[in-house]
C-alpha cells in the first residue's frame, strides 16, 4: 500500500494554534484505521488567520484544508482528506487562493512546500542553483550582479546591498565575516522567522554566495534568542549543508571556503542594530558603536564584516538564479524586487504578502487583509516597527516604496504593518513608544537614554493637563525634545523614535487635547 503525504507547518505561529496536536491526532487517527500516511512537517505559506493549514498530496496535485483543530481529524478522514475529498475546512489548491494567486514569491518561493530538515527537497525545488552559477563568475562579476538586481537591505535601513558587498570586497585584510542580522524584534514582522523555519537552506546558499562574492571564509548568524523552532531547522540545515559539500573548505570542490556557525542572541532589541549586533557576538555587552569606523571596514573582530538581515540574504540566490536584470524588473522607483510584507494587528486576515514594490497600503489592507477583524474602520496603520510612523487614510494609496514613504515621513521598515481600529488610544501608543525606547536603550548616548524617559513624562503631562495653555506648552517641549533624539542619537532606536511619536501628533491632535491650528508640522 502506497503511503499518502501529509504536509502539516511546523512553523512557530501554527504550532502557537495547535499544529503539533493535529499532526499527532492525525497520525494516531491513521494508525488506528491502517491508513498508510507520512507526515512531512513543513514552514508556512502565510495565510496565518487559515492556521494549522494543513495539505494532502493527490495525483491532481496538493489540495488545503485550513483552520484544522484536533478535534476535527476523524472528520476530514471519514470525509477522504487523503483524497482531498469534499469538507468544510477544505480550501483547494493553496496556489489558486485569492490570497496566494497575484503573490510573486521569489523569496518564499519554497516556504510551506519544502521540508526544511531535507536538503533533497530543497534541491528537488531549483535549491543552489544560484550558488552553482555564482560559482562560475569572479567575485567582482557577483558583486556587480547584484549591483545591477537594485537589491536594497530589507533590515529597514535599505542601504543599496551592492555597495555594502563592494566595499568588503575591497577591504584588504586576511579575515573576512559574513554576518547575518536574525535579531527580528519589530512589532508586527515575522518573515525573518518563517524564512528560517520554512526554507533555511535560501538563508544559507545566500549567504555562501555573499562569503564568495566578498572574500569571507566564515560566517555567523546571530538568531533572536526568542526564536528556538528557527534554531533548530537552521542547525540541521547546517548540517545537511555540512554534509552535502555545501559548505566547508572547499564549497562544491570549488576551492572557496565558507564555514557557517549560529550563535543566539541576547535577549535586547538595540542588537538589531548592526554594530550593537557585532558586540555582542563578541561576547560583550550590546552597545551601539560610534561610527566611522563601518563594519565593512573594521567590523566584527576589528576585521572586515559584510552585515545583511535575513530576507536580504535570502533574496540573493533567486538574483543568482535568474539574472540581475529579472530581479530590477520587478518593483517601483529606485526599489527594485519583491517585499515580504507581514500584516498583524486588528486585521482580519492576518498573513504574509510577497508582491513587488509598488502595491498601495490600502489593497494591502483590504484586498489581501479584509479590513479589520473587528469590523470597524481602520483608523491607523503602523509601518516598519514599533519605531514607524502612523499613517491614516490619506496615507493609503502610497506605493509602498522606500522614497515614497521617507518624503511622507514614514519608513517601510522591515515591512511589517500593525492595523488599529477607530478605538485606537494615540496618546497612549505614542507614549508606548517613548517607553519601549527607555527600556530598550543601550545607554550609551544622553539623547536616546534621557530623552525617551523624559518623553514619557512629557506626554503624560500633555494628557493630564487641564488648561489647554500648559498641554500647548508641553507639546512645544516634546517637539523640541524629539528635534534633539532625532538628530543626536547615535543610533536608530533614538532617533527614529520620534516618528511614531510625532505622527501620532500631528494627525490625531484634538486626542492630546490640541486644535489641528495649533499643532505645528501637521
Amino acid at each position: 500500500m502506497s503511503e499518502t503525504v501529509v504536509y502539516v507547518p511546523g512553523d512557530a505561529a501554527a504550532i502557537a494554534v495547535g499544529a503539533d496536536r493535529v499532526a499527532q491526532a492525525l497520525q494516531a487517527e491513521a494508525g488506528a484505521r491502517g491508513l498508510a500516511l507520512r507526515i512531512v512537517r513543513t514552514g508556512s505559506r502565510g495565510l496565518l488567520w487559515l492556521e494549522p493549514m494543513l495539505e494532502v498530496a493527490t495525483p491532481a496535485g496538493r489540495i488545503a484544508y485550513g483552520q484544522v483543530a484536533e478535534a476535527d481529524v476523524p472528520g476530514l478522514l471519514d470525509a477522504g482528506l487523503l483524497t482531498g475529498g469534499a469538507h468544510a475546512l477544505r480550501i483547494g489548491a493553496p496556489e489558486a487562493h485569492p490570497y496566494l494567486r497575484d503573490q510573486q514569491r521569489w523569496v518564499f518561493a519554497r516556504s510551506g512546500i519544502v521540508d526544511p530538515a531535507s536538503l533533497d527537497d530543497y534541491l528537488a525545488h531549483g535549491g543552489y542553483r544560484g550558488l552553482r552559477r555564482a560559482l562560475g563568475m569572479l567575485p567582482a562579476a557577483m558583486v556587480a550582479e547584484v549591483e545591477a538586481s537594485g537589491l536594497r537591505g530589507r533590515g529597514g535601513a535599505a542601504f543599496p546591498t551592492g555597495i555594502k558587498w563592494r566595499t568588503v570586497l575591497g577591504a584588504n585584510a586576511t579575515q573576512k565575516y559574513v554576518v547575518c542580522n536574525a535579531d527580528e524584534g519589530d512589532s508586527g514582522s515575522y518573515s525573518d522567522r518563517m524564512l528560517m523555519e520554512g526554507d533555511p537552506c535560501a538563508l544559507i546558499e545566500g549567504m555562501t554566495i555573499a562569503g564568495v562574492a566578498v572574500g569571507a571564509s566564515e560566517g555567523w548568524i546571530y538568531l533572536r534568542s526568542e526564536y528556538p523552532h528557527a534554531k533548530r531547522a537552521l542547525e540541521t540545515a547546517i548540517e545537511g549543508a555540512v554534509r552535502g559539500g555545501y559548505l566547508g573548505n572547499s564549497v562544491l570542490g570549488s576551492g572557496r571556503a565558507f564555514h557557517l556557525r549560529l550563535r543566539i542572541g541576547a535577549g535586547a532589541y538595540v542588537c538589531g542594530e548592526e554594530t550593537a549586533l557585532l558586540e555582542s557576538l563578541e561576547g560583550k555587552r550590546g552597545v551601539v558603536r560610534a561610527k566611522p569606523p563601518l563594519p565593512a571596514i573594521a567590523g566584527l573582530f576589528g576585521r572586515p564584516t559584510l552585515v545583511n538581515n535575513v530576507v536580504t540574504l535570502a533574496s540573493v540566490p533567486a538574483i543568482f538564479e535568474h539574472g540581475a536584470a529579472a530581479y530590477a524588473a520587478l518593483g517601483s522607483g529606485r526599489s527594485r524586487g519583491t517585499l515580504p510584507l507581514q500584516l498583524a494587528g486588528n486585521v482580519k486576515r492576518g498573513g504574509l504578502v510577497e508582491v513587488p514594490f509598488g502595491i498601495s497600503l490600502r489593497a494591502l489592507i483590504q484586498d489581501y487583509g479584509g479590513g479589520t477583524a473587528s469590523g470597524r474602520p481602520v483608523k491607523a496603520v503602523q509601518a516598519g516597527g514599533p519605531l514607524g510612523a502612523y499613517l491614516t487614510e490619506r496615507d493609503f494609496d502610497l506605493p509602498l516604496d522606500y522614497e515614497a514613504y521617507a518624503a511622507r515621513g514614514a519608513l517601510l521598515g522591515h515591512g511589517g504593518f500593525v492595523v488599529f481600529d477607530d478605538r485606537a488610544d494615540m496618546p497612549k501608543l505614542a507614549r508606548y513608544a517613548m517607553a519601549f525606547c527607555a527600556a530598550e536603550s543601550c545607554g550609551k548616548c544622553t539623547p536616546c537614554r534621557i530623552g525617551s524617559t523624559r518623553g514619557v513624562e512629557v506626554i503624560d503631562r500633555i494628557v493630564g493637563a487641564r488648561a489647554v495653555e500648559d498641554r500647548t506648552r508641553n507639546v512645544v517641549l516634546l517637539r523640541e525634545l524629539c528635534d534633539t533624539m532625532t538628530h543626536g542619537s547615535l543610533c536608530a532606536l533614538g532617533g527614529l523614535t520620534p516618528l511614531p511619536v510625532l505622527s501620532a501628533l500631528d494627525k490625531f491632535p484634538a486626542e492630546f487635547g490640541i486644535a489641528s491650528d495649533a499643532v505645528a508640522g501637521s
